[in-house]
């Protein structure tokens, strides 16, 4: 990996001030609220879809969907999920939004149609071999309501080292394009946005994961982190 000391020296001041190594390996080594719980990282990046906050709407319907699912065993593997009615009352009642449920049995129904030893080996393999530039012709990116934040906010959950386009990483990459004599840096689409980071990764030494926490920790209001953080 190329580092380039003048990049380096206007991302540093970002970095410094955010606890980006732990913030990553939370995500690659499931050390989040959680765990490695396959059925929960696909409900959690179904929650997320519609775009709400994570205290207030996210974390709150995965544990309604853990409460009325796995707790009840109702649900234990990914075909059961996939076999869940869309109307299903309980599912209606944790989920909410017709997006949220859709994005939940769909993204069910083609992981358990994978080759895998189980559910956890499914998603990984999914995630890892995703291609985020081409989301559209991916099963999963082509279901209705996963456009690139979710998607890739899926393949986060998964444990894999990208980038979640979204206003702070925008912001992030933006600030630095601002202090830099030139740069390749454009934020004009999701898919761009995301090449921005990986181009600034390459020439920076931090990985895109490590940039992702590095711009939500610098860009998030410290009172909605903190609380984000707790709820961890």
């Amino acid at each position: 990996m190329h580092s380039d000391p003048a990049v380096r020296a206007v991302l540093e001041p970002y970095a410094d001030d955010a606890p980006y190594d732990g913030l990553a390996r939370d995500f690659r080594e499931y050390r989040r609220w959680t765990g490695d719980e396959p059925l929960l990282l696909i409900a959690e990046a179904a929650a997320a879809s519609t775009g709400q906050g994570f205290v207030d709407g996210i974390k709150p319907a995965v544990e309604r969907f853990r409460a009325a699912f796995l707790a009840t065993d109702r649900v234990d593997s990914l075909a059961a999920l996939a076999e869940v009615d869309f109307e299903d009352d309980d599912l209606v009642e944790a989920l909410g939004a017709q997006r949220k449920r859709r994005v939940l049995l769909e993204t069910a129904r083609v992981l358990a149609d994978r080759p895998a030893d189980d559910a956890l080996a499914a998603l990984v393999g999914w995630a890892a071999t995703a291609d985020h530039y081409r989301y559209e012709e991916d099963p999963i990116g082509a279901i209705s309501g996963v456009g690139p934040s979710t998607f890739q906010y899926l393949r986060q959950l998964a444990g894999v080292d990208t980038v979640r386009p979204g206003p702070t990483i925008e912001r992030l990459l933006e600030a630095v394009d601002a202090d830099l004599e030139s740069s390749p840096i454009d934020t004009a689409t999701d898919r761009r946005t995301i090449a921005s980071c990986e181009w600034l990764a390459f020439v920076s030494g931090y990985t895109p994961l490590e940039l992702d926490r590095i711009a939500w920790w610098t860009h998030t209001d410290p009172e909605d982190r903190d609380a984000a953080l707790e709820a961890q």
